[in-house]
């Protein structure tokens, strides 16, 4: 059942992400969905800043890249897409999908993914809230993982 939680500013989407963060797994996805400027690129950074343990970790969008990978400790990679630029699932092999999938993805614009999407993914949907800086987050997938998020 989907959760779905308020953020009142991006440091509430920024906690958001460092309370998911140690629930991933090798294997895992996070899909991240919503519209442009809905706060994607910043919870993939504040995301990944906790994996590595690093609050000063440069992790640039890959809107240009369309992927960026990091090594992370304990020999997890994390590989962060962004399917923007793409018609469809057709170039991601060349992307290096297949690999990446071994480690942990994140993929904004997940729909480009077609049959591609992994089964038991984590989707993320931010969508804009009422002032500027809110956004209303829904969560669904990862069974069990996503207790004590609500409270």
């Amino acid at each position: 059942m989907p959760l779905t939680l308020s953020l009142p500013d991006a440091a509430a989407t920024a906690r958001l992400a460092a309370l998911l963060a140690p629930r991933a797994r090798p294997g895992d996805a996070v899909l991240l969905d919503g519209p442009l400027g809905a706060g994607k690129s910043a919870f993939a950074r504040a995301f990944l800043r906790t994996l590595a343990g690093d609050p000063a970790l440069e992790v640039p969008s890959p809107s240009f890249t369309l992927v960026q990978s990091y090594d992370l400790p304990n020999g997890l990679e994390a590989h962060h897409f962004d399917l923007y630029r793409l018609d469809g699932p057709t170039d991601l092999r060349e992307l290096g999908w297949d690999e990446a999938r071994r480690g942990l993805v994140l993929v904004e614009w997940p729909d480009r993914l077609g049959p591609l999407a992994p089964e038991g993914a984590l989707h993320l949907r931010l969508a804009h809230g009422e002032k500027e800086d809110s956004r209303i987050a829904t969560l669904d997938g990862w069974p069990g993982r996503l207790h004590g998020l609500a409270g």
